[in-house]
């Protein structure tokens, strides 16, 4: 795949054959075989015809997807489109997250995805969405704290986190916040 591949994403890979009965590259030849070329048809082949389970026909989707347009695009760029046009304004709230998470320790991985960035340490302990034009949605997954305020519960980015509080200029990113992102990252 030419760069470096997350953890959490090899472990899938290294787990696929044990898991689909196929290796990656096998199911890229069976995706390559079907022609097919959007990600929803490939996902309903793969599940509905081979039985492969959401999680692992999403990731072989994507993954085959990625290989036949020449790889995974930068995360570099991923970022600088996320934060492009009406979106611009919000990147300086986004900067802000990054340069309070940096304080926490050097073992923060910043995974950006085609929507988000995801930050890990061991496990996923926050995303960072621009969500609107004027807005950054900052999720964060804490164990046994009540929601109050500015800090929102539910299931955030379909259950990927606990927790939200919504920005829309850096300044908003206060002790409360950076305390709330510290907790998130303590336990991970």
């Amino acid at each position: 795949m030419g760069q470096e591949i997350n953890p959490q994403l090899q472990t899938m890979i290294d787990n696929m054959p044990a898991k689909t009965g196929k290796s990656l590259d096998e199911w890229y030849g069976v995706l390559a075989a079907s022609k097919l070329e959007k990600h929803g048809q490939m996902m309903k082949l793969l599940k509905g015809e081979y039985g492969v389970s959401h999680g692992f026909a999403n990731t072989i989707s994507i993954l085959f997807r990625q290989q036949q347009a020449g790889g995974p695009p930068a995360e570099t760029d991923l970022v600088a489109q996320q934060y492009a046009g009406k979106k611009a304004g919000l990147r300086p709230i986004y900067d802000a997250v990054l340069a309070a998470v940096e304080q926490f320790g050097t073992d923060v991985e910043v995974a950006p995805k085609k929507s988000y960035v995801s930050l890990r340490r061991n496990k996923q302990f926050a995303i960072v969405k621009a969500a609107t034009q004027k807005r950054v949605d900052l999720g964060l997954n804490l164990k046994d704290v009540e929601p109050t305020g500015r800090l929102e519960g539910g299931k955030v980015f379909s259950g990927m986190c606990t927790h939200l509080v919504k920005l829309t200029a850096p300044t908003e990113l206060d002790a409360d916040v950076t305390a709330w992102l510290k907790q998130a990252y303590d336990q991970s």
